[in-house]
């Protein structure tokens, strides 16, 4: 807890000097092209003694003045498919694209208006499991299964071991535990076993899907939003890298697919699960282009450059726990990436 508490003073600090950097007109190179943003949640905040996931959440208001923010700077907004005609151009603005990860049902209720309102195109990639139902959203599950617990029963693998859970960090680190125990080994397997364990103490995984993600009704009316658009999340939100070649090819191919169902059009964007080096190697870059996908996007820290790979492209996360104005400006700059080692 200590650590976590160090890390956010951390990158406070780190986007509080870049903050002061881009306004003192230092650095302005690390800006790019532009930038693009990831959302998941957007939401009025609901508090949670235990909240792991809070990450993943921002107010409609921290969304409206973000892009107020970047409308001051000059930063002309445009569709994730507009994204390759505008690199490949001699066009001086930058620019600033939106897109939402796993199709919550906010998407539609809280964060469509503010787009709507302001104008801003956005893209919401969307799980073909989670449309249908078929598929759970495990982080949920594990932070609802934590957070009204003492103690937990759960087999790594070497048979059942208590969970202590009555303090805040100690339901953090076992949060940590079984999240790297899905990464580790066959994440279908240990979702798996997640998901029976959430049952067996009267938590229903594909409820909690339902409850959260859009189906295809909601889809359908979200896109009659001319600003809004579909893009392909895989099946099963599974790390790609992870799975066979083949695995990979079928959960990028039938996402599409599933989202022309919807829509009439087969999608031409794409956004790795998790996305970051260990879920989105160099063969999914592969297996998107030879899908006809674009654009694909990863959550690889950093701005968008000319020649960037545009089946690989990095994105701006809009964080929960940083939900200032400034701390946009910052990061757009791309001087906090610079000052951190990652761009």
């Amino acid at each position: 807890m200590i650590a976590r508490i160090i890390k956010r003073a951390f990158i406070t600090g780190g986007l509080t000097a870049s903050g002061l950097l881009s306004s003192a007109g230092v650095m302005r190179s690390a800006r790019g092209r532009g930038a693009i943003f990831t959302l998941h949640h957007v939401r009025p905040k609901q508090q949670r003694v235990f909240d792991p996931n809070a990450h993943l959440e921002i107010t409609p208001d921290f969304l409206e003045a973000a892009i107020l923010r970047l409308k001051r700077e000059n930063y002309r907004f445009i569709a994730l498919d507009a994204l390759p005609a505008h690199l490949a151009s001699n066009d001086p603005q930058p620019v600033a694209v939106f897109t939402l990860d796993d199709g919550y049902r906010n998407n539609l209720e809280f964060a469509a208006p503010v787009f709507t309102r302001q104008g801003v195109p956005f893209t919401v990639f969307v799980t073909g499991g989670f449309i249908d139902r078929t598929h759970t959203l495990w982080w949920e599950t594990l932070a609802d299964l934590l957070e009204a617990r003492e103690s937990l029963r759960f087999d790594f693998g070497a048979g059942e071991e208590i969970l202590p859970l009555s303090a805040v960090s100690e339901k953090q680190a076992a949060f940590d535990r079984i999240a790297a125990f899905i990464h580790d080994g066959s994440e279908a397997l240990a979702v798996a076993k997640l998901n029976s364990v959430a049952e067996g103490h009267g938590i229903a995984p594909l409820v909690i899907t339902e409850t959260l993600t859009l189906g295809e009704a909601g889809l359908k009316k979200l896109v009659q939003n001319p600003l809004a658009s579909l893009g392909a999340h895989t099946i099963s939100h599974r790390a790609l890298a992870r799975l066979t070649e083949e695995e990979a090819h079928l959960e990028i191919s039938a996402s599409a697919d599933r989202i022309r169902e919807i829509t009439g059009s087969r999608p031409t964007t794409l956004a790795y699960p998790y996305g970051d080096p260990s879920a989105a190697s160099p063969r999914e870059q592969m297996l998107a282009a030879e899908r006809g996908l674009a654009v694909a996007v990863t959550t690889q820290p950093g701005t968008l450059t000319s020649d960037a790979a545009l089946t690989a492209l990095p994105r701006i996360s809009l964080n929960g726990f940083y939900q200032k104005p400034a701390y946009v400006s910052a990061l757009a700059s791309g001087i906090a990436f610079r000052l951190m080692g990652r761009g």
